[in-house]
């Protein structure tokens, strides 16, 4: 028995010290670091909470501000078309381009900070828009105002490629920080879901704010009213935040330039060439040739990922509308009732950010509780298919109570406290799947290529396409969708609750766990190619 336990301790022994062995070979060959302090992800996650500021007054302020220049109802569903087209093309370029750049600078950070100056530029020709059309001849009391409507649009294409392009990088660079540390990468990415949630609860604040227009009384003119005014300084503010965060976090990082991984050389090679000659590939080739090549992991991780946003951007676009229209009952242009409605949506996602925060911060700890992240992405998907459900009871609740109030004799009377706390509830509960989903899906992404040698940024933009093409199919097809079953929004939340079952089903069964963690080792010392000093 005596010989028999020495002989097991030895053979752990061996394979400790093989498991270092391959850990050490895995990182030398693909050129990835050892973790870095957990204060620099923090800092460099940071930025995403300038980026979804932005995104907030966008979402909150920009739509009336488009009324106000005169652009029609028909031409704003094309404006914001621009979010996913830029999506689909600025990422996977920048991603590409970023795991090649040899900058001294570094691979991520000058994406990073041209997309922070890029922002600054689209948030002036969008808040002054206005000014700017008047002094090249617009009219100041009737509209629609030509030429600010052409420097609005060219800003906000602006704002959204420029946000396409430090979103991109700025994952990259968190699992650049996090090297083959897989818990490390997926704190990073539940700490940049963190400060998008404090993005919005920001962003959100501040677009409800009326007075704060006079921190800057410059913003007011004659050509931008009050309403105009308030939007310029939100921008500011949001400009300011922005720059700042990019500020101390890119100086905070200091990457060495990482020369690109050298081309394959065929191995008969074609007459008229020499020997080891390097044979260009075009940049569309390599971009197909990295897309036809993932592994089945990262195929399986898109298609969760399509289902996943197919259920979440009809809510997503329509949650105020829905608490307008179907909650409380009211028309656009029509009485009180759908602004009041479109108010307590705006409250329900103040509710759903904060939720969302908090969430993000215990990812990890109830991805253990549950056994996994496949498991906990798999169950939230649930959770979000139950809820997107749910909005059907409470659209029937409110309308049992609209008809036994008989139309309260003329009076517009808003649904019952418990139908209203219901939908609140409802938008707060949300959060906890929207934090797994602004998280679990780009750490297993960095996981998968850090696997299989692909790189990072390549792949989050790859799988930024498993997100905008949902959003475009819903964006184009909900509206006819919903107009089929005589409108409403209701059926295209319906089709959600669906799409969400279908991707909690395809993440328990068909999505691939990710690869155990290695032994960490303080005897490990980083590798001469780690882009971090």
């Amino acid at each position: 028995m005596e010989g028999t336990g020495t002989v097991t301790v030895t053979t752990d022994a061996k394979n400790h010290s093989f498991e270092l062995q391959q850990q050490r070979e895995i990182e030398e060959e693909m050129a990835l670091p050892t973790p870095s302090p957990l204060r620099k992800i923090i800092l460099v996650a940071s930025i995403a909470a300038g980026v979804q500021f932005g995104w907030a007054l966008q979402l909150s302020l920009l739509t009336p501000y488009v009324q106000l220049l005169g652009i029609p109802h028909t031409w704003a569903a094309f404006i914001w078309l621009c979010g996913p087209i830029s999506g689909m093309l600025v990422q996977p370029i920048v991603g590409y381009h970023s795991d090649r750049c040899q900058s001294r600078w570094g691979r991520r950070r000058p994406f990073i900070a041209a997309g922070a100056g890029l922002v600054t530029i689209a948030i002036f020709l969008i808040g002054f828009a206005a000014d700017l059309g008047r002094v090249l001849g617009d009219p100041i009391h009737s509209t629609p105002k030509t030429k600010a409507i052409a420097i609005f649009v060219v800003g906000f294409w602006i704002l959204d490629v420029a946000n396409n392009m430090l979103q991109g990088p700025c994952r990259a660079l968190l699992a650049d920080l996090s090297g083959i540390n897989q818990r490390r990468t997926r704190n990073a990415n539940a700490f940049f879901s963190f400060f998008m949630a404090v993005g919005n609860v920001l962003g959100f604040a501040a677009g409800s704010l009326t007075k704060l227009h006079k921190l800057l009384p410059f913003t007011k003119s004659e050509a931008c009213d009050v309403y105009c005014a308030n939007l310029k300084t939100c921008f500011f503010i949001s400009v300011l935040l922005l720059l700042t965060l990019t500020t101390i976090a890119l100086t905070s990082i200091h990457e060495k330039p990482i020369s690109p991984p050298s081309p394959a050389v065929p191995a008969s090679v074609p007459d008229g060439e020499e020997e080891g000659e390097v044979v260009p590939v075009p940049f569309m080739g390599e971009i197909v040739t990295a897309v036809r090549d993932l592994p089945r992991s990262m195929w399986v991780l898109l298609l969760v990922t399509c289902l996943n946003w197919l259920a979440w951007f009809p809510f997503l676009l329509f949650d105020t509308d829905w608490m307008g229209r179907e909650v409380y009952g009211g028309e656009v242009g029509k009485g009180r009732l759908y602004g009041l409605g479109v108010r307590a949506g705006s409250l329900g996602l103040m509710l759903n950010s904060i939720v969302l925060g908090f969430t993000s911060l215990g990812v990890e700890f109830l991805a253990r509780r549950v056994g996994g992240v496949r498991r906990l992405w798999g169950c939230v998907n649930f959770l979000l298919a139950l809820c997107l459900g749910m909005t059907v009871l409470i659209t029937k609740l409110a309308e049992s109570s609209r008809r036994a109030a008989g139309g309260g004799g003329g009076v517009e009377l808003p649904p019952p406290v418990g139908v209203r706390v219901a939908a609140l509830v409802l938008f707060a509960l949300l959060g906890i799947p929207l934090a797994v989903t602004y998280s679990i899906p780009f750490a297993l992404a960095s996981i998968f290529s850090n696997s299989s040698g692909a790189g990072q940024g390549l792949s989050l933009g790859v799988l930024n396409l498993a997100i905008v093409v949902p959003q475009i199919v819903v964006s184009v097809a909900s509206g006819p969708w919903d107009a089929l079953f005589g409108g409403g929004n209701l059926p295209a939340f319906v089709v959600g609750a669906f799409a969400a079952a279908a991707s909690g089903i395809v993440a328990l069964t068909m999505l691939p766990s990710p690869p155990p963690d290695f032994p960490t080792s303080s005897k490990i010392v980083r590798t001469r190619s780690s882009p971090f000093p």
